[in-house]
């Protein structure tokens, strides 16, 4: 695997580490944020996740396409890998949730949902050039609120419809929790394609442009967001300036939330290749490994850290009540923890860290079995 490839490998490991560390939290009941320190950037560092993944998963694609040359094979694997995605929310992932089976009284339209849908929608885009698929996921991801103007002029009756695409703000589908709209989000993922020719350059042009948008995409979240802080009309019990600058609207995903957590991500690639570099020099051996590890099998991972993640909330449970509370979680993640039965920040470390260990040896063997056997062609969806 080239060092390119390496690079994103990391990146996405990274990635799943911090959403780990959110879904713990989840279970923990603590708060996605608020004015203490700990809690908000517990909160804050995973905001990197969803942008970076579906960005990536963009950029993966293109790479696929580089590589086998066949458009259209690309885009026919978009169009499955992204069904099977959507049915996996809605089925199994959703079952590892909640651990209930009461699918009629709460469905959860989430990330990988969301992700599906934008590999079906990018498939229809991967005829075109990349440099324009990337002009129109950045015009869809920075325009996103024409879609809710849109949505605001169609009938009453069809705007929940539309409420996929983006809010309108009309009643919630009974039973159901849109957690992620299609807009900005195949936005993020078109710009991430067009992104993917980027990644097909030489090295030192490669790095100087990874810097180039990278650098400016964060210096313009910060001009435009810290003016907004410094000028703007602070709303009553606002939180500190700082954090007020960091607590960019994800629901749906504002344009400064997008250039907050992309932009780094971005800058900071050639330190990822750098550190590839390293790897492939040392044996991949370290912590680097097993953050590349968790790169190479992202979605294994994924369908296994929410139920590991969720039998260890009712474990720690069990050893501090007696009981394991399963109620509390079957709606997750949007559960519903008593104050005073909240986790300590302590704790929802000392969870991650023993979740990632077992899901370290775990991955590994996967990546290692998915590496034995090309011949199997179904494990490349997963």
């Amino acid at each position: 695997m080239n060092k390119r490839i390496i690079s994103i490998d990391l990146v996405r490991g990274v990635i799943m580490l911090l959403m780990a560390i959110d879904h713990v939290r989840v279970y923990s009941g603590l708060p996605a944020g608020g004015p203490e320190p700990g809690i908000f950037f517990t909160r804050w560092i995973t905001h990197f996740c969803v942008p970076g993944f579906v960005f990536f998963a963009g950029t993966g694609a293109y790479l696929q396409g580089k590589k086998t040359g066949d458009g259209l094979a690309l885009a026919r694997f978009l169009v499955l890998r992204g069904l099977l995605l959507v049915v996996l929310e809605l089925t199994l992932i959703r079952w590892c949730w909640t651990f209930n089976r009461d699918y009629a009284h709460f469905a959860l339209a989430g990330v990988i949902w969301m992700l599906g849908w934008c590999m079906i929608l990018l498939a229809g885009l991967v005829r075109w050039p990349a440099r324009t698929v990337g002009i129109i996921g950045l015009a869809i991801a920075f325009g996103q609120q024409l879609f809710g103007w849109f949505g605001g002029m169609l009938p009453v009756s069809v705007r929940p419809l539309w409420d996929f695409i983006y809010p309108t703000g009309t009643e919630p589908w009974q039973g159901l929790s849109i957690l992620y709209t299609i807009v900005p989000w195949i936005g993020v993922m078109a710009a991430g394609y067009g992104f993917g020719a980027i990644m097909t350059l030489e090295p030192a042009v490669r790095r100087r442009m990874c810097l180039l948008i990278g650098v400016s995409a964060t210096l313009l979240f910060l001009v435009i967001g810290g003016g907004i802080v410094l000028w703007g009309p602070a709303p009553e019990h606002a939180l500190p300036p700082l954090l007020r600058l960091l607590n960019q609207q994800k629901y749906p995903a504002s344009q400064l939330y997008l250039l907050m957590t992309l932009g780094p991500m971005i800058a900071l690639l050639p330190a990822a290749e750098k550190w590839g570099s390293g790897i492939a020099a040392a044996g991949k051996s370290g912590l680097a490994n097993i953050v590349l590890i968790f790169g190479r099998v992202p979605l294994f991972y994924y369908l296994l850290h929410i139920p590991l993640i969720h039998l260890s909330a009712l474990a720690v449970n069990y050893f501090r009540d007696g009981v394991t509370h399963s109620d509390w979680y079957a709606t997750a993640p949007f559960d519903w923890v008593p104050e005073g039965q909240r986790w300590t920040l302590g704790l929802l470390y000392a969870v991650w860290l023993a979740d990632i260990v077992v899901l370290y040896f775990v991955c590994r063997w996967y990546a290692r079995y998915k590496a034995a056997h090309p011949e199997k062609k179904w494990l490349k969806y997963l």
